[in-house]
This record gives C-alpha cells, structure tokens and sequence, in this order.
C-alpha cells in the first residue's frame, strides 16, 4: 500500500522560508513523477509544482515560480518543497501526490495523480 505523509508545516511571518517534505513508503518513488499541490481554506485544491523522475524536469505554477523549489531525495524516498518569500496568500494545506504511471508527470492534471497525503498546515502571517 502506497503512503504518503507530509510534514514541516507551520505559521511563520511573511517574508519567511519553510520547507515541506513528504515521505513515501510502499513503493520505491524514484521511477516516478511526484507533485505538490495546495488548498486555501474554501477554496479548491491547486498544483503547486511537480518532478520528473529521476530528478527532474521540475514545474511550477506561475505564482511560485522564483520562490518555490521542489526537489526529491530518492535514497531517501522523499520529496521537498522548499517555499521562499513567503507570502499571506501561501497559507493553505499543502499536500503531496503521485500517480500509478511511472515515467509520466501528470503536472496540473489533479485527476492524475491516485495517492495523496493527509496534508500539512502553512500558515503565513501578514
């Protein structure tokens, strides 16, 4: 069964860096694409940014492109997202995915990806 669990959410002032890491177990992550995505409270849940296997390409949407990383250890089955300049309107629950397909990156396609984490909380104060 494959499992993904995220962590290193917080609150933290504007302007600040946090990093998000998820780890997967059930499967070796390295033949595979991984993608992050974010939902504001009462809003939908949007792509963040996605890796190819084994490391990279990577994509970005455009709101984070020049703050965001995301980067993928996988000796240690992980994936990051490292956020930068953070900003009041990055506060949302942050989630990691994967698809089924190896070697295929899903990027924005939500409908793709069939794992997901429980997600994790950044909040980013004014």
């Amino acid at each position: 069964q494959v499992r993904l669990v995220e962590s290193g959410g917080g609150l933290v002032q504007s302007g600040a860096s946090l990093r998000v890491s998820c780890v997967v177990s059930g499967r070796t992550i390295s033949p595979y694409s991984m993608g992050w995505f974010r939902q504001p409270s009462g809003k939908e849940r949007e792509f963040v940014a996605s890796i190819s296997p084994p490391f990279g390409p990577t994509y970005y949407v455009d709101s984070v492109k020049g703050r965001f990383t995301i980067s993928r250890d996988n000796a240690k089955n992980t994936v990051y997202l490292q956020m930068n300049s953070l900003k009041p309107e990055d506060t949302a629950v942050y989630y990691c995915a994967a698809p089924t397909e190896p070697y295929y990156n899903p990027k924005s396609n939500k409908n793709d990806y069939a794992y997901w984490g429980q997600g994790t909380q950044v909040t980013v104060a004014a």
